[in-house]
């Protein structure tokens, strides 16, 4: 019998070793996370792991089979916690799995035996295997994405109140005032869109200088009529081209500073508008209209490029006029006016976070001929016809709508999803007016410029939960409707002439407590008809790419301050906001076939970490509004907002990410795209969106082409193809899915980030697909100045 021995080799001391480090910092944080009353797992896990660290590294093999018994008991509470849910196992599982990989490589170093090596290696590919055959099993196990069938098309038969036309030509942002985002044109079909290929592409040439890098997020969405494609940069250079071949035609560059940047330098698109009986030969007979990042709109000869010498000031108008002191990147038009009976409405993007005093969301209405202001609405002096009198100046810190209206023709009406009043966190300084119009879809009589209705989403909102989304218009059960989706998730159906809900809404109680807790209202409405958002959050969501981050998620959730939707911030400890700022939907929207009646939602899901930072505190840390600290531009929204003339400032963690690895807590899917019958509100299909290839800790691409569904910013387009062309996520591609399934048909990398809404066109009898790449620092995809265009082969 050989002597027991004292110390092992070194492969088994050093495997020992890790093992016991990890084990010691497991049972340190589950012990926290033990008395925060969450999973004892890891306080049980890290005490055994010590154990069969102390005996690998005194050599003996009983320590890696007590390790090899950790990793069993790991699996089997990993299908007793979370299921058969492949994504939420790989914490649970792979670095498990992985160290003991080195543990059975250490064992053969601790015996004599002459099949030791043999015998181990057989361990290892018996552990790899059992581990694919676990996932498989999983994703096997994992819920049926198609939950009914698509309705068959004509049972939709939505005329479209706009008066515009989709198919050769795409005459406005969502496709027409609409806003559908839908396409008439069938060329591109399930049958044949596996052979799209790119038929041409561009260089803007507008890319960030050095003092604007990372601001850049091109979101921009071209407009096509007849022989010309329309677009603007993210620093609003006017750009026409020829559709076929992606020639440019002409160019015009407004000249924007960097200065004017607010968080992101983004033209989401542009307006075009003929003038009715004019020679099309006369100077600006059709003109393009755009409002630029230091709040101009500018309006050039569609054929030409030229400024209009009949709009405002050599095709210039300022509209800021009236609003008083606007610092620079504090007052921006990012998002295409609205056009509805030669009137465009204009809103603006205000610097979030800033001050409580920021520069007033009045609503703007400009002759679309002349330029000159028909209205203003301002929600606190509705007397106020024209521009403030003498020594008075637009109301301060207002709600803004920031994102595209729409617009009714026929009504005569646009529908402004409007946003919340200055200092999103902080409520007790709102005046009544703001209270009343603040995340609420207000419809405007275009004509004056006066409220005829508003539906109110949240009450007192301080989780900056205003309405991102576009409007849709359609028919609903023979009345004229607006489909309104939220960032909490809800999508509601209102009667458009009257803001009625068509479709049921509810309430929910809601936690009354944090810094202002009198504030808070008691329920909150829901829609009862259709949501995308996921249940409550439990600590077995939290997520990581190992056990200790996954616990260090688990710890933060149980610190943190969460009592469910709605959740308000608080001072003393962060909250749990889910869902996130980012949604639910956010600018892109929501796409609709109106012959099948349809709704196609890509939406996010990921929640905040918030904490409301006492003004004291703020001022230690130098939190200060941008005009008074030192100037930059860009940053993180929500991230060290100082919120000036409140008590607190704000720190929003978006997303929820560790420090370390840079990866989120909450498990994946972190975002998904759903078909939706809206004769019914059901579900047709569900499915993730978005690939993990470009994702993984501490900034490292994985190249993974494995669906994981990412973060999305951009919205899709729908075709009577039977096809759903959209980028939006994070993983750089452009996919076209099947809207029958659900399934992804076709992809392509794109060069830069794809967030922004592609749109598709007609020329000389060809179907083409377009996409701007222009990439987003918000979302970390690359940065591109490259306009795409897709079409078959001939």
């Amino acid at each position: 019998m050989s002597p027991r021995r004292r110390w092992g080799s070194w492969a088994s001391i050093a495997v020992g070793a890790l093992v016991g480090a990890i084990g010691l910092v497991l049972l340190l944080g589950g012990a926290w996370l033990a008395v925060l009353g969450g999973s004892i797992y890891y306080l049980v896990t890290g005490a055994a792991m010590i154990a069969a660290g102390v005996l690998l590294i005194r050599g003996q093999t009983v320590g890696g089979w007590l390790y090899v018994a950790i990793v069993v008991a790991s699996v089997a509470w990993a299908w007793w916690e979370v299921g058969a849910n492949a994504w939420a196992q790989v914490p649970r599982v792979i670095a498990p799995v992985v160290l003991l990989f080195a543990v059975l490589l250490a064992l053969p170093t601790l015996s004599a035996r002459h099949n030791r090596w043999r015998m181990a290696f057989s361990g290892v590919a018996l552990a790899l295997v059992l581990t694919i055959a676990n996932f498989w099993a999983a994703a096997a196990s994992g819920p049926n994405p198609i939950l009914g069938a698509l309705p068959a098309a004509g049972t939709g038969g939505m005329a479209d109140p706009s008066g515009q036309q989709v198919g050769a030509d795409w005459p406005s942002y969502g496709g027409t005032g609409a806003a559908r985002r839908y396409s008439a044109l069938a060329q591109i079909n399930p049958d044949n869109v596996g052979k799209l290929q790119r038929a041409w592409g561009i260089h803007t040439g507008d890319m960030p200088s050095t003092a604007a890098k990372g601001t850049y997020g091109a979101e921009t969405t071209p407009l096509k009529i007849g022989d010309s494609l329309y677009l603007c940069t993210p620093k609003n250079i006017l750009i026409a081209l020829d559709p076929a071949t992606g020639a440019q035609r002409w160019r015009f560059d407004p000249k924007v500073p960097d200065t004017a940047i607010p968080y992101t330098a983004a033209c989401r698109g542009v307006v075009y508008y003929a003038k009715p009986g004019i020679m099309p030969d006369q100077p600006c007979a059709t003109r393009i209209i755009e409002g630029t990042l230091d709040a101009r709109l500018i309006a050039v000869d569609a054929r030409t490029g030229k400024p209009c010498a009949d709009f405002g000031t050599n095709g210039q108008m300022d509209t800021k006029i009236g609003m008083g002191s606007t610092p620079d990147g504090y007052v921006s038009i990012t998002s295409p006016p609205t056009l509805v009976r030669g009137v465009l409405v204009v809103g603006h993007q205000i610097l979030d976070g800033q001050d409580r005093w920021a520069p007033s969301g009045v609503i703007q209405g400009f002759d679309v001929v002349t330029g000159q202001l028909r209205w203003g609405w301002d929600m606190m002096h509705p007397e106020w016809n024209g521009y403030p009198p003498a020594g008075q100046q637009w109301s301060r810190g207002t709600p803004n709508m920031w994102t595209m209206a729409s617009g009714d023709e026929q009504l005569g009406l646009v529908y402004l999803p409007m946003g919340n009043a200055s200092a999103d966190y902080y409520s007790s300084l709102r005046r009544p007016e703001e209270h009343q119009f603040a995340t609420s879809l207000v419809a405007l009589d275009v004509t004056t410029g006066k409220p005829r209705w508003r539906f109110q989403a949240v009450r007192h909102d301080v989780w900056d939960y205003d309405f991102g989304a576009e409007a849709t218009l359609v028919d609903y059960q023979g009345v004229p409707a607006i489909v309104l989706p939220s960032k909490q998730g809800d999508i509601y159906i209102l009667d458009r002439r009257t803001g009625q809900p068509l479709t049921p809404v509810g309430e929910v109680r809601a936690p009354q407590i944090g810094v202002e807790p009198q504030q808070r209202a008691a329920t909150q409405p829901v829609s009862l008809w259709h949501t995308l958002r996921k249940p409550e959050l439990t600590e077995r969501d939290m997520w990581g790419m190992s056990p200790i981050d996954q616990m260090v998620c688990r710890i933060q959730f149980r610190r943190a301050s969460y009592k469910g939707f709605y959740t308000p911030p608080e001072a003393d400890r962060h909250s749990v906001q889910y869902p996130g700022y980012n949604g639910g939907t956010d600018w892109g929207g929501v796409a609709v076939d109106p012959q099948r009646g349809v709704i196609v939602a890509n939406y996010n899901d990921m929640p905040n970490y918030v904490r409301l930072v006492p003004r004291a505190e703020a001022n230690r840390r130098g939190w200060a509004p941008r005009d008074q600290a030192r100037g930059e531009i860009g940053g993180a929204e929500g991230a060290g907002d100082p919120q000036a003339n409140t008590p607190y400032a704000v720190n929003v963690n978006a997303g929820w990410r560790l420090p370390f690895t840079g990866m989120l807590c909450k498990q994946p899917p972190y975002g998904g795209i759903r078909a939706i019958d809206m004769a019914t509100g059901k579900t047709i299909w569900d499915r993730p969106l978005g690939e993990a290839r470009t994702n993984g800790p501490f900034g490292i691409p994985s190249m993974l082409p494995i669906t994981i569904g990412t973060p999305n910013n951009g919205g899709s387009v729908v075709t009577a193809g039977g096809l759903i062309f959209i980028a939006a996520a994070t993983d750089n591609l452009i996919r076209a899915i099947d809207l029958r399934t659900g399934k992804t048909l076709w992809k392509d990398v794109l060069p830069g980030g794809g967030q922004a809404t592609p749109m598709t066109y007609e020329i000389n009898g060809k179907q083409y697909l377009v996409i701007m790449a222009g990439g987003h620092h918000f979302m970390e995809t690359p940065v591109s100045d490259e306009l795409i265009a897709y079409a078959l082969p001939e």
